[in-house]
């Protein structure tokens, strides 16, 4: 393995007591897959495992409550509030040092933000929090209206208590043999609410001066060196800037760099954001690569202790150019080592390409997980959480297998079954692979996606899968395969109403066609994208509706959007939502930078079209029967559904087949890529439908059907 290519991202660091291989870090990442009693399981343990395997060099364990009874940051985090838990603390150490890492836990309280309880929480001060896009939201029952959490002030007895389990805590963390602990001091979780100006608002000890706000982590730091000693390294994240008025800076975050540095601090991690204004820390697809790293390199300018950057870093060169510009000492990966474990041992071989990188969507690992109380998964990598995908067992009869449609549903099952030693067939329609994705790459904000594209159509390559292009599909010929998987995706409906067919009504599809002819699997003869007059109605509630007007948005047009539900984009990922609505009001996300649409974008809600006329004169009606009148220069359709005509017909044709991705139910590609990877997974000998139409093989021993 060569690293000529990055050689500062495989140099090694001291931090505190101990050196680090590389200056790769996985900053604390919540996976939510700890046993109910907060222990360590089997599946906590791969996961890590995994990412010390990888290669990364630091990797601190997130997301570890010092008191289950008064918080979680998620229903089933870790937890270091018992001796009973050093055992399994201990195991998952010893998983990551085997492979060479060296490890932390980060210790964390979210006071307001607990997952669990749901009620009862406490805080730096007494306060209502709406806080959606936090794993600890406000519950809103289907029937209910939101009317916030209601959060109560620590007593000066509670905060003593509590500073002393996150003492002891640290020391069972220590007990179990990991290399330090870090303080989560980020976000908005209780040590940032007693930091934060804009949540802390006592007059005691704890609150008002900047040396009260740091109080609460500096007795906790000295706590934990009384009970583990000056040798053993503290490390503390915290935001550079909340992004909020009122809020921490970075002016006052280089000192409380400095201040932690001589109260004893082995590291400084410098992350962003808190969860009023959910989009830093999380940073949606909108955050470019490193887009955060400035923070950390003003902190790094007046302390000696290493800092780690972390936001949106995914590719190895800018990383190495962050590092070798002087920056920041490590680079911190979270949800990137979710995508691909094995990033470190990627940008060592010299093999960049081979990486799998994060689109941040933040549905697999947030808003279908963490989010509504469930463990961690995620979008693009179906062996988090499913050990099943981590070693491949190969099929015992390999079995001739056509996949119908090339896009990432159909992908992923050529690549998890030709992976198994079936022999796969993509018959794609158009001239390239890669499906309702591609609709992403002229959308600039969403262009992470185009990432995925062309990770899969590299591994479909490279693995030799057979691709039929510009071919549609016959029953005839689909006869000679042992089995069919359907993957053609969902159908653009047009709705029988006056007008649909006139000239001036169009698709998603057409507006957001990619016609970047320097793509290397750019094809010959692809149809131009439709260019839009100066107004336009988008007509549906998906996410081609989203990007759509995302994409006409930054070019300048007037966007109407209509909608037959209350809210456009209930089913969005909430901090892309959070951030859209700034976009489509005609500001942007707080830190970024990108262009602002010209004009606001107008939602149009419990509302749909009922006419159009030659001229673009609308006809709209709400769900009151009221009728309104709007005039456009064109309609773009949005909303899309299954079509299951040539499903029906295979089915009617005696073929073995089973429909996934959008054909199946329209959703995300989370659910296109897993249903891709587990028809891949399923498929062996003697495949045949079972009584709800799904393909099934390997049938229990004596079973004969």
């Amino acid at each position: 393995m060569s690293s000529n290519r990055f050689p500062h991202l495989f140099m090694p660091i001291q931090i505190g007591n101990f050196t680090v291989a590389n200056r790769i870090a996985m900053v604390p990442t919540d996976i939510s897959s700890a046993n109910a009693d907060g222990s360590v399981n089997q599946r906590v343990i791969t996961y890590h495992e995994q990412v010390a395997k990888g290669g990364c060099g630091f990797i601190i364990v997130g997301a570890t409550t010092p008191d289950r009874a008064t918080g979680r940051p998620t229903v089933t985090c870790l937890a270091a509030d018992a001796d009973t838990l050093i055992p399994g603390l201990a195991n998952l150490a010893e998983g990551m040092h085997r492979h060479g890492a060296k490890c932390a836990v980060q210790i964390q309280h979210p006071g307001r933000q607990a997952a669990w309880p749901r009620k009862g929480l406490m805080s730096a001060s007494d306060s209502v929090v709406d806080l959606p896009g936090s794993a600890g939201h406000e519950v809103v029952y289907a029937e209910a209206l939101a009317q916030g959490k209601a959060i109560r002030a620590m007593t000066i007895e509670e905060i003593y208590e509590l500073i002393e389990k996150f003492a002891e805590a640290a020391w069972r963390v220590q007990q179990a043999g990991f290399d330090s602990v870090e303080l989560h001091a980020a976000h908005g979780y209780l040590i940032a609410q007693f930091m934060s100006p804009y949540v802390n608002k006592r007059h005691d000890r704890f609150g008002g001066s900047f040396i009260n706000r740091m109080r609460f982590p500096l007795e906790i730091i000295s706590r934990i060196k009384t009970k583990c000693g000056r040798d053993f390294p503290v490390g503390i994240r915290y935001s550079g800037d909340e992004f909020i008025e009122g809020g921490r800076d970075i002016a006052e975050s280089v000192k409380v760099a400095k201040l932690m540095e001589e109260h004893g601090a082995a590291y400084v991690d410098i992350s962003a954001g808190i969860f009023e204004v959910p989009g830093p820390i999380m940073d949606p697809m909108y955050y470019p690569q490193g887009w955060n790293t400035y923070s950390a390199e003003a902190v790094k300018k007046e302390v000696k202790i290493p800092v780690i950057t972390s936001h949106s870093l995914r590719d190895p060169a800018v990383c190495e150019k962050i590092l070798a510009g002087g920056k920041a000492d490590m680079v911190g990966f979270s949800r990137q080592m979710i995508a691909d474990p094995y990033w470190a041992d990627k940008a060592k071989a010299g093999k960049p390409e081979e990486i799998r990188k994060c689109i941040s969507c933040l549905v697999g690992c947030w808003q279908e997980s963490l989010m509504i109380k469930r463990d961690m998964r995620c979008a693009i990598n179906p062996a988090v959480g499913d050990e099943r995908f981590i070693h491949l067992v190969p099929a015992k009869q390999p079995c001739k297998v056509a996949v119908v449609g090339g896009g990432p549903a159909g992908m992923e099952t050529a690549r998890i079954a030709t992976l198994r030693g079936h022999k796969v067939t993509i018959f794609e329609k158009s001239g390239e692979l890669g499906g309702a994705i591609l609709y992403c790459c002229t959308v600039s904000c969403k262009n992470k996606m185009r990432w995925y594209a062309d990770w899969i159509r590299d591994q479909v390559k490279k693995l030799g899968v057979e691709v039929k292009y510009n071919t549609e599909a016959k029953v005839a010929e689909l006869k000679k395969y042992d089995v069919v998987i359907l993957a053609t995706g969902g159908t653009v409906t047009r709705p029988d109403i006056p007008g649909i067919e006139l000239p001036l009504v169009v698709s998603f599809e057409d507006v957001l066609r990619c016609e970047n002819k320097n793509c290397r699997f750019y094809p010959k003869a692809k149809p131009k994208p439709v260019r839009c007059g100066n107004t336009v109605l988008i007509w549906g509630d998906h996410f081609g509706a989203a990007d759509t007007a995302e994409k006409l948005g930054v070019d300048g047009k007037k966007v109407y959007i209509v909608t037959e539900n209350a809210q456009f984009a209930s089913w969005m990922e909430p901090c892309h939502y959070d951030v859209m609505l700034k976009r489509f009001a005609g500001s942007n996300g707080e830190g970024l930078k990108g262009k602002k649409f010209k004009h606001p974008i107008t939602i149009i809600p419990n509302s749909t079209v009922v006419e159009i006329k030659k001229n673009g004169q609308m006809t709209l009606m709400d769900s009151e029967f009221n009728k309104s009148e709007l005039k456009v220069d064109n309609v773009v359709l949005g909303k899309v559904e299954p079509d299951n005509t040539f499903y029906e017909k295979l089915l009617a044709a005696g073929l073995t087949v089973e429909k996934i991705g959008d054909l199946k139910q329209v959703r995300n590609l989370r659910g296109a890529v897993t249903d891709g990877a587990n028809i891949g997974l399923e498929l062996d000998e003697k495949p045949m439908l079972n009584a709800n139409n799904a393909v099934i093989c390997n049938l229990p021993t004596g079973v004969d059907i």
